[in-house]
């Protein structure tokens, strides 16, 4: 017990401790409990987070700070015409005949495995198939009813999104043009004295800018590589399979694994075995090889490096709890928890230094 309580006393008697603790705990339970109602501020939060870059920019260059938000808030909503009337149809379309075409595909690749036993009898057996083919439907049964939930609740979903289509973009507007005014705002709630706080938050906003930044640069870079790739190649679903290969980079190591699959079934499913798939697992191969040596490192040249087992668990927690934004977020709050972790000892080794010197003076 009293192990306990001098470990206690060392690492919370400190007020700017419990301050950042308290803040912490905060932000943590208004996020699980109000998560889905304030989704769409969470989510202008974040876009007008990515496009302060951009005003920080202009500003840096002579732009006044209006003019330099007028400026990139345009540009934000080209951007958004263009992926809305733009990617989103076509994107629908190929959704649509994939899902019409999946029977087909489906009965096919059964087709494909009743012969396995035939030809390879040492390998695989009737019993084996007869399962593999047993799971395959019972999903393909659970597909098709979550598709047609999803039909179902289409009006209250394009009601949803007609309500966001209007109300992110002016909340982003006005976390761009009022950031100042908002941030100082939250200012005079906090206590004065926050160095710890602040040298937290100092590290934390520098690394996640440059991997959230990085990030959505990574994906729109490797999502229009990719559908040019299986455009040239005459590939089926090329825009979708095209935007799966881009959101795979939110999950290092997995999601390029992942998404491995549907891409070469694909092309399996249109040329069989031939050269053409081939050549399509080869371009494929090349793509995640310079986004994983050349891409990558250059986007996060800053971002400190975490352990492969810290991601992948980070993933696993956050995007368990918050589904999406906690798979898109994890590396950033691993490194805030890596930063609050690094930040305690040399605070306390600080205030013990100058302790020292103070009574050696």
């Amino acid at each position: 017990m009293q192990v306990v309580t001098a470990w206690f006393r060392r690492y919370f008697s400190d007020p700017q401790i419990l301050f950042l603790t308290s803040l912490l705990l905060v932000i943590f339970a208004v996020i699980l409990v109000l998560g889905k109602m304030l989704l769409p501020v969470l989510a202008s939060i974040v876009i007008a987070y990515l496009l302060e870059g951009l005003v920080s920019w202009l500003e840096r260059h002579g732009w006044p700070r209006l003019v330099g938000v007028i400026v990139v808030f345009a540009l934000f909503l080209l951007f958004l015409t263009l992926i809305l009337f733009g990617v989103f149809p076509l994107l629908s379309r190929q959704i649509t005949d994939l899902v019409q075409q999946l029977p087909a595909m489906i009965n096919e690749g059964q087709n494909t495995l009743l012969r396995l036993p035939e030809e390879y009898p040492e390998f695989v057996t009737q019993e084996q198939i007869q399962q593999l083919i047993g799971a395959i439907r019972a999903e393909s049964i659970a597909f098709g009813q979550r598709v047609l939930s999803w039909s179902m609740a289409s009006v209250v979903g394009v009601i949803t999104i007609l309500v966001y289509l209007i109300l992110m973009p002016l909340l982003v507007f006005f976390f761009l043009k009022d950031k100042n005014l908002i941030l100082d705002w939250f200012r005079q709630y906090l206590p004065q004295h926050r160095g710890i706080a602040s040298q937290v938050w100092a590290d934390v906003d520098r690394q996640i800018s440059n991997y959230v930044r990085g990030k959505v640069w990574e994906i729109l870079i490797v999502w229009i590589v990719s559908y040019v790739t299986f455009l040239l190649f005459g590939l089926k679903y090329a825009m979708l399979l095209g935007l799966l290969v881009g959101l795979s980079v939110l999950i290092p190591y997995i999601g390029a694994a992942v998404v491995t699959v549907p891409v070469l079934l694909v092309g399996w499913f249109q040329w069989g075995w031939s050269p053409e798939l081939i050549w399509l697992a080869v371009a494929y191969a090349i793509i995640q090889a310079l986004d994983g040596n050349v891409l990558a490192p250059l986007l996060f040249s800053e971002v400190v490096n975490l352990h492969p087992v810290a991601i992948i668990v980070a993933i696993l927690v956050f995007g368990g709890l918050w589904g999406f934004w906690g798979v898109f977020f994890a590396i950033p709050l691993a490194t805030l928890v890596q930063a609050i972790l690094c930040a305690w000892p040399r605070h306390y080794e600080r205030d013990a230094q100058q302790a020292v010197s103070v009574e050696a003076g």
